[in-house]
């Protein structure tokens, strides 16, 4: 994997690398939400408990992006 440096951007890259993970984070986080609504609405339709354990899995994925997100901000608020 190719290892990403921060420190090698400049400042506008990096506050646009920030809105752009903003963006894809918070429209993850819409459709894991509608998704874990829907997925709800069925376990209780067809009383599937075992489903419930992949509700938590779907934010899971989310874990990724909001680590980077956070690496951008650390970036941008030690240079400023």
């Amino acid at each position: 994997m190719k290892n990403n440096n921060l420190t090698q951007y400049s400042i506008a890259e990096l506050i646009k690398q920030k809105k752009t993970f903003t963006g894809i984070l918070v429209g993850f986080a819409i459709i894991m939400l509608s998704a874990s609504a829907i997925l709800l609405f069925l376990i209780l339709k067809h009383k599937n408990l075992a489903l419930v354990a992949t509700i938590p899995c779907l934010f899971v994925t989310l874990l990724p992006v909001a680590i980077r997100l956070n690496q951008i901000n650390t970036e941008i608020k030690s240079r400023k």
